[in-house]
């Protein structure tokens, strides 16, 4: 039987990169786990109680990752098999390329550089599905399991807030052992609240 676990994700967050990058490194080399990618968008995040939601907005995809979000989501709703490179380079276009990832031109170009049709893409966001999926699962994983950052991982019912400074770079062994790590906290450890190294340099 899979493991099952949700990881959140924000293209805008390198921790967030690091973190997907290895679940999707693991899953390629045969990982047997079902993972769900869950969106986050840490500009919603950062709303000012009172103020108007990004969704409610005039322009929702002029705020800082939400389009970029919704082109993950119409990739992974309508193109599943398309998805975990889709992800990895949307991923890369704001932090290996430093590219502006409100931008659509950015976001076509990171979908076809994996050969994937950034028109039909695209014709799936303007209708308006991605960004109500945004909205619900996000609105979802901070009702259910108070997320509040990315990369959370989701397992053995409780959301934990986790950051790998690493990256796989294409060592899938490492990448397995880095979420099988992660994984055996979350679901057999829910006594460690925080553990967090005090000096970077090591």
């Amino acid at each position: 039987m899979p493991r099952s676990f949700g990881i959140t994700f924000d293209y805008l967050c390198p921790f967030a990169r690091n973190g997907n990058e290895h679940v999707i490194a693991a899953l390629r080399a045969g990982a047997d786990w079902d993972v769900r990618f869950v969106p986050y968008s840490l500009r919603q995040g950062h709303v000012e109680a009172g103020d108007t939601p990004i969704w409610d907005r005039d322009d929702p995809s002029a705020a800082s990752g939400v389009l970029a979000l919704q082109v993950g989501l119409a990739v992974r709703d309508h193109m599943p098999e398309s998805f975990l490179d889709a992800h990895e380079s949307l991923f890369a276009a704001r932090h290996d390329d430093g590219d502006d990832i409100k931008d659509p031109a950015v976001l076509r170009a990171a979908l076809a550089r994996v050969d994937i049709d950034a028109d039909a893409v695209f014709d799936i966001v303007t209708d308006g599905t991605p960004l109500k999926i945004l909205q619900e699962e996000h609105e979802a994983g901070v009702r259910d399991y108070a997320v509040w950052g990315v990369p959370t991982f989701i397992a053995g019912g409780r959301g934990v807030f986790v950051r790998l400074l690493d990256r796989p770079e294409g060592d899938a062994g490492l990448a397995t052992r880095r979420i099988t790590t992660v994984l055996d906290l979350v679901e057999g450890e829910p006594m460690i609240h925080e553990f967090k190294q005090t000096d970077l340099t090591q």
